[in-house]
């Protein structure tokens, strides 16, 4: 066989792989990954780039590359310095502030990620940023934010390139497409185009110039259990846009699917030419009233035949479509989105990349292998506790707490803690966390004995559920300390088991079969009410609880493993190592 016959063969064989449909499970950025923006970068050899929102954590608008679809990788942070965004560090009551829904897009060597900052501090006014790249895998490499005008006071920017070079905005509720100088932000013209089908909250704009049609696909009915996508074209940007008659392309609303809230779409090609989606997910079933990782991202293919309307396949925990051939090569120090912890806090190491804050930190509270205390994470003591309170200042006093995602629907979560509390009401241990009004925790603190007045060492269980009035919320459990277990490393362990029931335990880390339960409680705690668009971090914390203590924390041996996904109510499936 000649060489250009084999090129051939081979070449059909690759095509025929690529169009060969593969099983995959959704999510697949599975935790707090809701509003997916994703793209497909043949220059970056041919890889896709997804982003999702962050709210009030820190690193902010996090970056994922994948080559196949299935196996992601974290790549950057977008918005990685206090300073990019110095409204972050507001104390807002309102847990929900932060950065929402973003947009991805790449063009001519550059990633552009736009979004908006949401908060209600001084009134409604969100502020629309324009961050860019030239290296998705460098943090360093993202350039501003630019702040766009905004003279609707929307959110959900997307960005779009015409044929002749002008660069559109559109924004939501109420979609309109703004043209704008990329370079200040300057709005220069402004067109009112498609509310959707009349449902409330139309959202989520992205247009999509195909086949000689600008299609303009948004969600609405609110991303609750009512969450849709839907879809209009026109042969001119500025409209009129005409509606499919098949509207909604996607939705779970009025099914019994576990995959509720379905919604908030963005589409995109791959190498081969097929056609996919992204949306945004809870695994909840029609009940919703349980999902402890909120809103997360899940993928469909679909088709979207010239001149036509695409068809999009209902989201399902298993589907199957025409992947890309498995490729777990992606470049960068980032981590994979599906892998557990084993963190030992190594001299000479920086916080870990999937490691969160709530609003960006005060460093001076957190601290790799201090002096006297190799392979652990100091956490000094905030004066506020999680929950915090309405003085609170958090550039100046930070909060002394540091987490990562729950990324599973089982999982044993255990680190180690050596804390000597000298002062009252000084405190350190993990937690569950949704916002800072729902949050189960389990600690050390010292307290004073109700008889004697001295200070005393306990063990506490303690779960707020204020940002979710009527829950059922078990009662908080304390108990003297073990004096044996005293001044010695104590190892906390939390699990979630199929139940959706939160287990906390407590053991001296040399001896952990002398374990202690503490407590156990619902996700249903940390799922919805003050934080509806969030999803579950594990974390540990230290503070002094409003007192003088100074009482550093050190926490090592930092293990999360993720044990099964339930892709469908009752059907979990074990996650490979």
């Amino acid at each position: 066989m000649n060489i250009s016959k084999l090129i051939c063969l081979l070449s059909f064989v690759i095509r025929l792989s690529n169009a060969a449909n593969v099983t995959f499970t959704n999510p697949i950025l599975p935790g707090f990954n809701p509003d997916p923006s994703c793209i497909f970068v043949k220059e970056w050899d041919n890889t896709f780039f997804c982003t999702t929102s962050s709210f009030l954590t820190f690193p902010s608008t996090p970056l994922w590359a994948s080559k196949d679809l299935i196996h992601w990788k974290h790549a950057s942070y977008a918005i990685n310095r206090g300073d990019q965004l110095p409204e972050l560090y507001r104390n807002s009551q309102l847990q929900t502030e932060g950065t929402w829904a973003s947009t991805l897009r790449y063009r001519d060597g550059t990633f552009y990620l736009i979004t908006s900052y949401v908060s209600w501090h001084d009134g409604w006014g969100p502020i629309i940023l324009l961050l860019t790249s030239t290296d998705p895998y460098d943090d360093a490499s993202w350039t501003g934010p630019i702040r766009f005008e905004n003279p609707e006071k929307e959110i959900d920017p997307d960005l779009f390139w015409d044929d002749d070079g002008k660069v559109y905005m559109g924004v939501a509720r109420g979609i309109f497409l703004h043209q704008v100088d990329l370079s200040t932000g300057k709005v220069l013209e402004t067109f009112t185009v498609w509310n959707g089908t009349g449902d409330r909250n139309p959202e989520g704009p992205h247009l999509y110039n195909k086949d000689g049609y600008y299609y303009l696909g948004i969600g609405e009915g609110g991303t609750e259990t009512n969450h849709s996508a839907v879809i209009s074209r026109s042969r001119s940007i500025s409209g009129p846009y005409e509606g499919y008659e098949n509207n909604p392309v996607l939705t779970a609303k009025d099914t019994d699917a576990f995959f509720q809230t379905v919604g908030h779409t963005d589409y995109f090609q791959d190498a081969a030419g097929n056609w996919w989606c992204v949306a945004l997910a809870t695994r909840s079933g029609p009940d919703w009233e349980i999902y402890p990782m909120g809103r997360e991202t899940v993928l469909s293919p679909m088709t979207w035949d010239e001149g036509g309307w695409p068809i999009i396949d209902p989201i399902q925990g298993t589907m199957s479509g025409p992947l890309p051939t498995e490729n777990k090569y992606v470049p960068g120090d980032g981590f994979w989105v599906h892998e557990g912890d084993e963190e030992d806090f190594e001299p000479g190491t920086q916080i870990p990349r999937q490691f969160l804050f709530w609003r960006p930190p005060k460093e001076s509270l957190f601290e790799i292998s201090p002096a006297g205390h190799p392979n652990s994470l100091q956490v000094l003591p905030s004066r506020v506790n999680l929950t915090a309170d309405s003085q609170f200042e958090p550039l100046e006093e930070g909060m002394g707490f540091i987490s990562r995602k729950q990324s599973s629907s089982v999982f044993r979560f255990t680190v180690d803690l050596e804390f000597n509390p000298k002062d009252a009401d000084e405190e350190a241990g993990a937690t569950v966390f949704l916002t800072q009004y729902q949050h189960i925790d389990v600690s050390i603190i010292n307290t004073r004995s109700c008889s004697s007045g001295e200070l005393e060492q306990r063990l506490r269980f303690r779960p707020e559920a204020l940002g979710k009035p009527g829950v059922e919320v078990p009662p908080t459990r304390t108990i003297t300390t073990p004096q044996a277990w005293v001044g010695k490393p104590i190892r906390f362990t939390i699990t979630l088991d199929e139940s959706q029931t939160y287990n906390f335990t407590v053991a001296p880390a040399d001896r952990p079969e002398e374990e202690i339960w503490m407590g156990s409680a619902s996700a249903d705690i940390v799922s919805g009410g003050s934080g509806p668009f969030h999803g579950t971090l594990l974390g540990v914390f230290a503070t002094s609880n409003g007192g003088t203590g100074k009482t550093a924390a050190y926490f090592s041996r930092w293990r999360y493993r993720p044990l099964k996904q339930e892709v469908e109510a009752g059907t979990f499936l074990p996650i490979k190592e």
